[in-house]
């Protein structure tokens, strides 16, 4: 018997380590979130609006590639989504920068800026990762007043996308 017990330890011992390293290895993980002018994500991390979790987990908004929604298909974060919850509003010129907070960086295929569905500017890192903070300079051409900017970052080695929303008054 105890010849037996040996025998298993020595197998677990050659098998445990071959096994570890045929598992896939963990993805890195990607969070971010628009800081300026001030998203929901932002707003709610700042206390301007109250939001329940998104308050602590402002870049956690992420959801499948092509979604059209402030939340990123996430009910945990479905507040970002209710237009008349009171997000402050930002004056903004037709030419604005937005600022992005990276807290885990990823690859990125393109980022993406929206106004009322139409896409307004798209920047395609070709699979960089991106720096932790850094800033796009968007155009809304002729776009004016009071719009909800949706911008999207496009994971590029994941179906998944992070999502951002943020309300302008566009002078």
């Amino acid at each position: 018997m105890r010849s037996l017990k040996k025998r298993a330890a020595i197998v677990a011992a050659t098998v445990t380590p071959l096994v570890v390293l045929a598992l896939p290895a963990p993805q890195a993980s990607a969070h971010g979130w628009i800081t300026s002018p001030p998203s929901r994500q932002q707003q709610c991390k700042a206390g301007t609006v109250s939001c329940g979790q998104i308050q602590w987990e402002p870049q956690s908004v992420e959801g499948p590639k092509g979604l059209t929604s402030c939340h990123g298909g996430n009910s945990r974060f479905a507040e970002l989504n209710d237009d008349s919850k009171g997000w402050a509003v930002t004056n903004v010129n037709r030419t604005q920068s937005f600022n992005w907070q990276i807290t885990a960086n990823h690859r990125t295929s393109t980022w993406q800026y929206f106004v009322g569905g139409q896409k307004v500017a798209e920047f395609n890192d070709g699979g960089a990762q991106p720096p932790s903070q850094f800033s796009h300079t968007v155009n809304f051409g002729n776009i004016t007043g009071r719009q909800k900017v949706l911008a999207v970052w496009n994971v590029y080695d994941t179906a998944n996308a992070f999502y951002a929303c943020i309300d302008v008054n566009i002078r």
